[in-house]
């Protein structure tokens, strides 16, 4: 063989050698897969079967996804992030995650096999799901709560949660409204939706209502029975609620002349008289009285400090001894008078007027007296010169 064949051969490989190395590597993923909760379900006609399918691939890699199989008159669509999709990105540590709506056509009839197929670097993967046609098997929708009944005053507000449940082949919009007796306000909406009047509840899921309830003024004690009443797409679902009004509680502190303000001497005691009025519906008990004085003030209830019950619409007089501090400047001090009760509570302010003492008075006339004296016999004695 020549030379010139030689260094011709050398350059063919050389060359050979170099595209090699300039060429893209083209590497399988090392497992890549497909799986999905349901795949085979029962559907009626005119409806749409929606499959959650996840796709994950070992290391991350872009996934082209395509659906056969899908019968003359049908749609199938492959949605994800909100987009109409047609292939992904894996991260190659959690499953990705799409969408495959079918919608069923009105006249739908029998068993139906749709293929998703993925592929991926070299890789195939397909998942099989069956969809059987039948009429009637839409599911049903139904409402519950785990506290049907509340106890508690009427001035309380009552708060619910019901839930509804979903067990339809589609995502139904709901709304609901509460219903009570007479003067009544009752309120029922979507648990998550702030101040929404509707929302979604995914097939095969549930939804929660908050429902709250609030007796009208002056309610008589008793049991009282609400509802909720749920329309589910075309569905309408109802929930039966109580509510046991123990009574109303309204508790007032003040004097039997209505007149908050009282007066004395620094260190002398003076007995004022306060009433305990209930315009509610249920007693008031365990009524503790209670107050906020001035330094070196004090208050003795007697054997008054606590009051056993004040009943409904009644008014209980409580005595109270209130002596000043003896060192006390004459002027107006404030104190606060409470009634605490185990339903009810209310405070008031009292304006305690302290006199200026007699001895404190005569000593003053004395001075100014003096004081005149003083100067008119100034005057006489040094006027002329």
């Amino acid at each position: 063989m020549s030379a010139r064949w030689i260094r011709g051969l050398i350059s063919l490989a050389t060359a050979a050698l170099v595209a090699t190395s300039l060429a893209p590597a083209v590497l399988a993923v090392d497992s890549l897969s497909l799986t999905t909760s349901y795949p085979a379900v029962v559907a009626s006609p005119g409806t749409r079967v929606s499959f959650d399918i996840d796709v994950e691939t070992r290391p991350a890699a872009r996934v082209d996804l395509s659906v056969s199989g899908v019968p003359t008159g049908w749609t199938a669509t492959l949605r994800g992030g909100g987009f109409v999709v047609t292939a992904i990105h894996t991260d190659g540590a959690d499953p990705t995650s799409v969408r495959l709506d079918v919608d069923v056509p009105a006249d739908a009839t029998g068993r139906h096999r749709l293929t998703v197929t993925a592929e991926s670097e070299g890789t195939t993967r397909q998942l099989a799901l069956d969809i059987a046609v039948e009429a009637n098997v839409a599911g049903e929708v139904t409402i519950r709560s785990d506290v049907p009944g509340l106890r508690g005053a009427a001035d309380d507000s009552f708060s619910f949660t019901v839930t509804i449940r979903n067990d339809t082949e589609e995502d139904l919009t709901y709304t609901a409204v509460g219903q009570g007796p007479a003067g009544w306000t009752v309120d029922a909406r979507p648990a998550s939706g702030g101040q929404a009047a509707s929302a979604v509840v995914r097939a095969g899921s549930t939804a929660n209502l908050t429902v709250t309830a609030e007796a009208p003024a002056l309610v008589e004690p008793g049991t009282y029975d609400l509802s909720v009443l749920a329309t589910v797409g075309t569905h309408q679902v109802t929930q039966d609620l109580t509510v046991e009004i123990t009574g109303s509680y309204t508790l007032t502190v003040s004097t039997p002349t209505e007149v908050l303000s009282v007066s004395g001497n620094a260190g002398s005691t003076v007995e004022q008289q306060f009433t305990l009025t209930n315009t509610g519906t249920a007693p008031i008990t365990n009524v503790k009285m209670s107050q906020t004085l001035p330094a070196n003030w004090t208050i003795d209830w007697g054997d008054q400090e606590t009051v056993a019950s004040v009943p409904p619409n009644q008014v209980v007089t409580v005595t109270a001894r209130i002596t000043p501090a003896a060192d006390a400047v004459a002027g107006d001090y404030s104190l606060t008078i409470r009634a605490t009760g185990e339903q009810a509570n209310d405070s008031e302010q009292i304006r305690f007027t302290v006199n200026a003492s007699i001895l404190g008075a005569v000593i003053g006339v004395v001075l100014i007296a003096a004081a005149f004296g003083g100067l008119w016999w100034v005057f006489r004695r040094y006027g002329r010169r």
